[in-house]
């Protein structure tokens, strides 16, 4: 469910977008609207999904926020009770990123049929880097003598992986796709360096 109009503020419609999905919206809407700070939100994009956890369904809702400094990624997930919280529960989790902080914006458009032409994506992902998380894959060193036996230490690469959201018009629509990449564009204009 997205919005953007340039440079106006479409809070209003980003509450009218959680109360849309039914998914415990004024818990979800102070949640987001506490980590907006009172700015305004320029561009939106609310993904509503449901996982399967072992024998248990389970939804969660995420929000992405553009303000005129900050990305803001509010997730909401809902629990059933436990030993310290005996009744059903949600837990909000939000993190504000300045846009001056935002390295890359990875947009990735999935077409089917391409030999037919431009049509809309059938799948978008989305992945956001500002350096807060890190990802290290190493491997052992070696060398092309087969009969070497010395330590070379370890070979790898270090990669950038904050945030990533995957949708697809077969699970959430081609709007949702559409909204993403519609997000997408609204962030990379803003991060341009």
């Amino acid at each position: 469910m997205p919005r953007s109009i340039r440079d106006a503020d479409v809070s209003h419609d980003l509450r009218q977008a959680i109360q849309r999905t039914g998914y415990y919206p004024e818990v979800v809407s102070d949640g987001v609207f506490s980590a907006a700070g009172g700015e305004e939100v320029l561009s939106y994009f609310v993904h509503h999904e449901t996982t399967f956890d072992h024998e248990e369904v389970r939804r969660h809702l995420t929000a992405l926020l553009l303000t005129p400094t900050r990305l803001v990624i509010a997730h909401t997930d809902e629990h059933p009770g436990d030993d310290l919280l005996p009744e059903p529960y949600t837990s909000t989790t939000t993190e504000a990123v300045t846009l001056t902080s935002i390295r890359t914006v990875v947009v990735t458009r999935m077409v089917a049929n391409p030999t037919k032409g431009v049509a809309p994506p059938a799948e978008a992902v989305l992945t956001i880097g500002w350096g807060g998380v890190g990802r290290i894959d190493l491997e052992p060193a070696g060398c092309s003598d087969p009969n070497c036996d010395a330590d070379h230490g370890y070979t790898g690469t270090l990669a950038g992986d904050d945030y990533t959201l995957r949708v697809s018009a077969a699970a959430e629509g081609a709007d949702s796709v559409a909204g993403l990449l519609g997000f997408a564009e609204a962030l990379s204009a803003r991060t341009r360096g």
